[in-house]
């Protein structure tokens, strides 16, 4: 009888010693436990700044051909968000959500003067919109998550990564959920040089779930640059560029326009269809118009820039 009572118990130990394990191994659909799955395979596509060709006026380029590495488990239609903890440096680490309607934000975003990203510094300059050369930059933007004073989910971004790198992807998945009210798998990863409290730019990747990257579907790394300005992205400290960073194929300076990011498109300075552009959708460019135009931006017919 004792003979069969320890077979009875060694089986029911095998049993739940296989039930638990399974569980752990299981990717459930709770905030928790995707959060975990996250954390992991945020850290997994982080790119290498080597692969990264140098800024030459283009606020971004493209990586592995548009295409996102979002893994099928990571595509949900159920809306979460995820935002790493701070390095050792206070650094950010990569901020992942599965933006709906439900996380967008129904009131007006607060104040986030009192957050000081790593590397943060209070400077102005002449030659910039807006005078500050760095920004707050949300990495998932309060339009698509409703995060904003959030230590995690703010880096030190130029206003040029700001406004001309990562607003327009943001809008355009805002837009495609508030159209849809379909589902974006979204993660931005902030790529830092080995102890540079500034990162040197932003891994965007974006892709629609219910539609299988029919509506979204992008793969981009941004630039964390201001033209005509020099970056020491150790401590974040800068300089006006005693030489002009962009220039055209025959060594010309390029020009500057004004953008419309709403109507996709490009002013002269003194265009006076700029004074009625929102500030939110405002932007500056340094580069030609045949870079513009390869982004989808089209010339004022008023200023024929």
């Amino acid at each position: 009888m004792k003979k069969y009572r320890n077979k009875f118990i060694l089986s029911w130990l095998l049993i739940v010693f296989i039930l638990t394990s399974t569980s752990c191994d299981t990717i459930d659909t709770d905030s928790n436990s995707k959060n975990e799955y996250s954390a992991i395979s945020s850290e997994q596509a982080a790119v290498s700044l080597e692969g990264i060709p140098e800024y030459t006026g283009e606020p971004y380029v493209e990586l592995n051909d548009n295409q996102p590495s979002f893994d099928e488990e990571e595509l949900t239609d159920e809306s979460y968000e995820y935002y790493s903890e701070l390095d050792e440096l206070g650094r950010c680490g990569a901020a992942e959500a599965s933006i709906g309607t439900d996380l967008m934000p129904t009131e007006e975003r607060g104040q986030i003067g009192q957050i000081k990203p790593s590397g943060w510094h209070t400077v102005k300059y002449d030659n910039i919109d807006g005078k500050f050369l760095y920004n707050r930059c949300h990495l998932i933007g309060y339009q698509l998550s409703g995060e904003n004073a959030n230590e995690r989910n703010l880096i030190t971004g130029t206003r040029y990564l700001n406004v001309t790198g990562m607003l327009p992807f943001e809008n355009e998945v805002a837009d495609y959920v508030k159209e849809t009210e379909n589902h974006v798998m979204f993660r931005a990863t902030p790529i830092f040089k080995e102890d540079n409290l500034v990162a040197s730019g932003v891994q965007l990747e974006a892709q629609s779930v219910e539609d299988g990257g029919e509506g979204v579907c992008f793969n981009v790394y941004i630039y964390n640059v201001q033209p005509g300005i020099a970056i020491d992205y150790a401590e974040g400290e800068s300089r006006k560029s005693e030489i002009p960073v962009d220039r055209t194929e025959d060594g010309a300076e390029e020009s500057e326009f004004i953008l419309n990011m709403n109507t996709r498109k490009f002013h002269r300075p003194d265009c006076e269809s700029v004074d009625d552009i929102k500030t939110e959708n405002k932007g500056k460019f340094m580069g030609s118009k045949k870079g513009l135009m390869e982004q989808g931006y089209e010339p004022c017919k008023r200023c024929n820039p």
